[in-house]
């Protein structure tokens, strides 16, 4: 959806004579190549916690390094981020959530059930948590918790009794292992259908090792924080869970404080937010026919409009 990102922070880049727009979600620097490409005038900051995903789209974009300020932070880190580059104030933020294509194609990185590779799934490997040790030393119940929270799987208890049965023998460290185990936890009646077994589970085993939700719940308020009037932030959720969370906290911003009944919005109370959709977007079939993953994308985008 790189074309209809760059429509949405448009008017707040072309309003401003030295706009800042944060690629909170850098990955391999598409979007920011895109909008550095259009505008002339524009510093890109672009975040990723993903040391190897930096690199490469540093070494992409050389070209635009004067526009360009880059750091190696997870994005609920936004608001240090942007005041180490000197700003105060921002006219856009691009949120791309969940895990990015470039670590689900490398298959050492341990995101994919398709491919066998060490238990790993860390977006960033500096961090010492890795999805082998939440499935080896968390707790029975806590594991049970995390597949149903995060993983909406309805059989967690049934997977959690073979991961624990399987690691007293050997700790669990392949993701064919573990895939393999959870293949046989589910009932073949359901296996039938909704694609791979594995999914829901390799899903709340990523999301428990980054923090994923954790992590949006605190940076899309701070994003929020840092925009100026004008200014948009503009996000793509690629599951519920995510979605979720954009959604409650765009409606909440948006919604007037005024006391019901009074026949008037009482200017103290107002929303300082509006939203430039509503509702949200899905990607387009052309989208779709060059880019399959796009399939669950819902994107949304909100406006600071007061102070």
């Amino acid at each position: 959806m790189l074309d209809r990102c760059i429509d949405l922070l448009t008017p707040a880049i072309q309003a401003n004579a030295h706009p800042v727009v944060v690629d909170a979600t850098l990955g391999a620097g598409g979007h920011t190549e895109a909008l550095l490409t259009k505008f002339p005038h524009l510093t890109v900051i672009g975040i990723d916690r993903d040391a190897d995903a930096l690199a490469s789209a540093t070494s992409r974009l050389a070209p635009f390094s004067d526009r360009l300020r880059t750091s190696h932070a997870t994005f609920d880190q936004i608001a240090d981020v942007v005041a180490s580059h000197g700003f105060t104030k921002i006219d856009g933020a691009l949120f791309d959530l969940g895990v990015s294509s470039m670590q689900l194609d490398q298959s050492e990185r341990g995101f994919s059930y398709s491919q066998d590779a060490p238990l790993d799934m860390r977006m960033d490997r500096s961090q010492s948590l890795t999805a082998a040790e939440i499935v080896n030393s968390y707790e029975p119940g806590q594991l049970v918790k995390i597949l149903r929270t995060y993983g909406e799987e309805k059989f967690a208890t049934r997977v959690v009794e073979r991961i624990v049965k399987a690691r007293a023998v050997a700790p669990l460290n392949s993701t064919s292992q573990l895939a393999d185990l959870i293949k046989e936890a589910i009932p073949a009646a359901t296996r039938r259908t909704g694609g791979n077994p594995a999914k829901r589970t390799f899903q709340a085993l990523r999301i428990e090792t980054n923090d994923e939700l954790g992590a949006i719940t605190r940076a899309l308020p701070a994003a929020m924080g840092l925009l100026d009037i004008g200014a948009r932030l503009v996000v793509m959720s690629f599951q519920s869970l995510e979605d979720r969370i954009v959604k409650e906290l765009f409606v909440a911003s948006t919604t007037s404080g005024t006391p019901r009944g009074l026949p008037f919005d009482l200017p103290e109370f107002a929303a300082k937010f509006s939203l430039v959709i509503r509702g949200s977007e899905v990607a387009t079939d052309e989208e779709l026919n060059e880019n399959p993953r796009s399939a669950s994308v819902r994107l949304r985008a909100i406006e600071r409009v007061a102070a």
